[in-house]
């Protein structure tokens, strides 16, 4: 399936393939700060519909995931990182998928704040 998905204004849009049946919620100082929700796909499932320049980056911690949000209006849609076994990864924050269903979403908890 594909979703499509942006941060509030729209600078950033883009659309991701696959089946999300469950997320990730971390409660380390930055997710929990801005209530994400995270679903983790390869980053080739991934496609940019508006100009990469559109991202702004924040890392933090480890600064292994590139956060990116809009600078107009803060939105936080996705990420960039890699898996553990070193592929290419995208981390999609799904409340930034405007016709994803989540209440049928299984939810992990994550205790981001002990790594």
């Amino acid at each position: 399936m594909i979703h499509k998905g942006s941060c509030h204004c729209g600078r950033i849009a883009f659309d991701v393939e696959g089946d999300i049946e469950q997320v990730m919620e971390c409660n380390c100082t930055h997710c929990s700060r801005k209530g994400y929700l995270l679903w983790f796909a390869p980053k080739e499932k991934l496609r940019l519909t508006t100009p990469e320049s559109a991202l702004s980056t924040y890392t933090f911690n480890k600064h292994v995931i590139q956060h990116h949000f809009c600078s107009h209006c803060g939105c936080a849609p996705l990420g960039f990182g890699k898996d553990r076994a070193g592929a290419a990864t995208v981390v999609v924050n799904v409340r930034c998928l405007p016709d994803l269903d989540r209440s049928q979403l299984k939810i992990k908890q994550v205790d981001g704040r002990s790594l």
